[in-house]
């Protein structure tokens, strides 16, 4: 059933869902809920990419190797206590945390704790197409593949129960802060045989279970996902006992449950309402200057906009000032970059290209199209951390474009279609976010714009080779000074060559109850609810 966005049903869906008669009882100190705009795409952190489309379900299950300082961009042990490096940066030994207990379900229950044995399957489920579990749920590893991970890696070896030796085929400096990501999450190997001798493998990717601070407990398809505190958690027990991602496509109706006590936190306001949530008495608003980047990408294998004339033009008519004006509501900033101003290594030299609707024209004119052209501008059909408002960032675009000839169709598809379509090269021009996940350049500049990343997360299909050298050459680096210098002139090619416009780099709102304490937010793009707590 399609959940009909009012106060009434969503809550009895919930109360439901719990097993409880009445919000109230929901809405007790132990059960903290988010209202959150959509449904998971999957439970299976190495199978999505889309960290915002299943952060209601593995970010609470899983654990990692090493893992981010909430709120920064430091390394602190995970799973593993600690880890040598071999000089030459090619060795990575990780000697691993012991006593660790995995989640028990309906399916399974273990019979022994986390050990060396399930970091090795998650690894070699991806690395391995021989694996049993390589092609199982439709395997891809979209992230596993972006972040160059299937050449890098030339060895995952078992020393002992609780130490794995990793070996790399060269040195590779965002290593160690990749193993914080989501797409490197430890499975259960026991979880993964049994489900395999069942004849149902794929139950480890819909029914997870992890390590995590919480337990998955259940999924009422476009409702609400709902989990439990996981009473053996290694480092103690969340001090909340339940926790609920309520889905509410309308961000009003989100809005309107947080006011209502209905919800603890709601995901994507509406740019508009901010300056009302500001000053409203019933919530506090929690906001930072987010790691991410909005863009259009232009499909650069395709003509016009093989063209760098074209793209040139194209950035030329976009009038940022209007789109953070209209599309942001003042929640973000122009980009000049691929990079946010906050990450390290970002060129505060590189100028943007002028709002000139008479150059771009000449551009046009130049490259063959004095009277423009027809195309189509795909709309990103969700709101991410990185845009707010997709379809009005389209329109203004639309009109922008048509000033200088360009005629743009809007179009668009369901969320896994339109990533599915763009992959397989048959995007013209399109708008896309990224959020950071380690603090590094390279995960924005490799994944998104290197050449290995071509059908994976590289949706411009752009692989220039001076630039991919550039940053190919400054992830081997130990050296952060001269990584920089790379990083920089990498930047400069980059928006020489416009295989995107960069618009805007937002700055991430979080609306929460007055009840919510001990909540930080996350330069990830993602929320981490371990920790928090809710006043009586």
């Amino acid at each position: 059933m399609t959940l009909r966005i009012t106060l009434r049903n969503t809550l009895s869906a919930t109360a439901l869902l719990l097993g409880l008669t009445t919000m109230a009882q929901a809405a007790d100190k132990d059960t903290f809920i988010n209202c959150t705009s959509r449904a998971p795409s999957g439970f299976s952190p190495a199978l999505v990419m889309d960290g915002i489309s299943y952060n209601a379900s593995s970010q609470q299950v899983y654990n990692r190797l090493v893992e981010f300082v909430r709120g920064s961009t430091d390394l602190e042990p995970g799973l593993a206590e600690s880890w040598d490096i071999s000089e030459d940066g090619l060795q990575y030994t990780f000697h691993l945390r012991k006593g660790v207990k995995f989640h028990s379900n309906k399916e399974f229950t273990p019979s022994r704790n986390f050990n060396a044995d399930d970091v090795i399957f998650s690894f070699q489920r991806q690395l391995d197409p021989n694996h049993p579990y390589h092609n199982v749920s439709n395997g891809t590893y979209p992230y596993f593949n972006s972040m160059n991970f299937q050449k890098l890696l030339k060895s995952v070896e078992k020393v002992d129960d609780y130490t794995v030796k990793i070996t790399l085929n060269y040195p590779d400096s965002p290593f160690l802060s990749s193993l914080g990501m989501d797409f490197i999450s430890i499975y259960s190997q026991e979880y993964a045989d049994k489900m395999l001798a069942a004849g149902k493998p794929e139950t480890i990717d819909t029914t997870p279970i992890g390590t995590g601070p919480f337990v998955f407990a259940g999924y009422q398809l476009d409702q609400a996902v709902r989990f439990l505190a996981n009473k053996d958690y290694w480092k103690g027990e969340a001090p909340i006992k339940r926790l609920i991602f309520s889905i509410t496509p309308d961000a009003t109706a989100r809005y309107a449950k947080l006011q209502t006590g209905a919800c603890d936190m709601m995901d994507f306001p509406n740019s508009a309402d901010l300056d009302k949530m500001r000053t409203d008495p019933k919530i506090q608003l929690m906001s930072q200057e987010g790691l991410n980047v909005a863009y259009i990408a232009f499909n650069t294998e395709k003509a016009p906009f093989d063209n760098v004339k074209v793209r040139q033009a194209l950035n030329m008519a976009a009038d940022k000032d209007t789109i953070i004006k209209v599309v942001y509501q003042g929640a973000g900033v122009p980009a000049v970059n691929p990079l946010p101003p906050t990450i390290w290594g970002y060129n505060t030299e590189v100028k943007d290209y002028p709002y000139d609707l008479e150059k771009a024209k000449q551009l046009l004119a130049e490259a063959g199209y004095p009277n423009g052209f027809e195309t189509q501008l795909w709309v990103q059909p969700v709101v991410r951390n990185s845009n707010p408002n997709p379809r009005r960032l389209a329109e203004i675009l639309q009109s922008d474009w048509a000033k200088i000839g360009v005629k743009a169709e809007l179009v668009s598809y369901e969320w896994g279609d339109y990533i599915k379509r763009t992959k397989e090269g048959l995007l013209t021009a399109g708008i896309y976010g990224w959020s950071g996940d380690n603090g590094d350049p390279d995960n924005f500049l490799t994944p998104l714009l290197g050449c290995d990343s071509v059908g994976h997360s590289n949706y411009a299909r752009w692989c220039n080779n001076d630039f991919n050298s550039l940053i190919k050459q400054a992830a081997t680096l130990s050296d952060k000074t001269q990584r920089i210098g790379l990083y920089e002139q990498a930047q400069v090619i980059a928006k020489e060559q416009a295989p995107w416009i960069t618009v805007a780099h937002s700055i991430t709102v979080t609306p929460l109850s007055l009840r919510v304490r001990d909540y930080k937010q996350s330069p990830f793009g993602y929320s981490a609810f371990y920790g928090v707590k809710l006043a009586d």
